[in-house]
């Protein structure tokens, strides 16, 4: 029990009335339990004051956190929605449109560019809040979108991933993007372009399977989970209790699977870092 979210904040309340406390002013850390006040939680890059865990957060948040206000949000296609016209307990029409209402976008990846000091990158960013963070075909379309925009300008594509995998409701349609999105990030390889994949808490599925791990340099925020199955499911295969931390970064750091463990308060200083040791190539 949380005593300043069962007991004080209550009080508080029945004394001055609910409307001059309103609820949006709290985040609850989801590791310690601590109430943090958002104005403090958001100077503080989203992550925890007492426990230092690093909270899930919007992709403009993390575009923002990247560029400051200083970047141009690119068009991607829209493509059709719905093409299997899935339906479970309710229509993923319904679903896709409910959250692009929420989210005043069309799906789970925004593509834009900006500069880092005096280099230009163009950055992709999933967003978990976005059914997930999924990627379907709108999310494949998006990525190449990205790729085709860092070949022509000649500048690095960063992909910050935060996904529970490819998207069910548009079934074998979104299990082809993995192949058609490794192509892409192959084709910066031929070209010099570097690609530098972020990777965030969760990075899961058929997106941890595909393009996140084939940066020229895997970047991984701390304490992000990373993996392709979740680790009960794992458990319940093999019969044997996996080790501790089992799919966290500083995990598959010691393991050889990332190259850096960032805390997100560093990120863009080691964003900046990475890409000026690219730089030579790209003249």
């Amino acid at each position: 029990m949380n005593w300043l979210t069962n007991f004080v904040r209550p009080k508080l309340q029945a004394i001055v009335g609910k409307k001059e406390i309103p609820d949006n002013l709290w985040e609850t850390c989801p590791n310690c339990n601590q109430m943090l006040l958002k104005r403090i939680l958001q100077k503080n890059f989203y992550v925890c004051t007492s426990c230092d865990h690093h909270l899930r957060i919007f992709a403009k948040d993390r575009i923002e956190l990247i560029f400051g206000g200083n970047y141009e949000i690119i068009k991607t296609p829209e493509i059709k929605s719905d093409p299997l016209k899935f339906k479970d307990k309710k229509k993923y029409s319904d679903r896709l449109k409910s959250s692009q209402k929420k989210h005043n976008r069309h799906d789970s990846l925004i593509v834009a560019t900006g500069l880092i000091e005096d280099k230009r990158i163009v950055i992709a960013v999933f967003d978990f809040n976005f059914m997930g963070g999924s990627m379907g075909m709108a999310a494949g379309e998006s990525i190449l979108e990205a790729v085709s925009f860092a070949k022509k300008n000649k500048c690095p594509l960063v992909i910050i991933c935060s996904s529970g995998g490819a998207r069910m409701q548009e079934g074998i349609l979104a299990l082809m993007q993995m192949p058609r999105t490794i192509i892409g990030i192959n084709s910066l390889a031929k070209n010099k372009i570097p690609y530098i994949s972020i990777l965030t808490d969760p990075t899961t599925g058929g997106v941890s399977a595909s393009f996140a791990m084939l940066g020229d340099i895997v970047i991984a925020e701390k304490g992000a989970i990373i993996g392709f199955a979740g680790s009960r499911v794992i458990e319940e295969t093999i019969k044997e209790k996996l080790p501790q931390n089992f799919q966290k970064s500083e995990y598959l750091l010691d393991k050889g699977m990332v190259d850096l463990v960032v805390h997100r308060k560093d990120l863009k200083k080691t964003l900046f870092r990475v890409v000026s040791l690219f730089s030579s190539n790209l003249k």
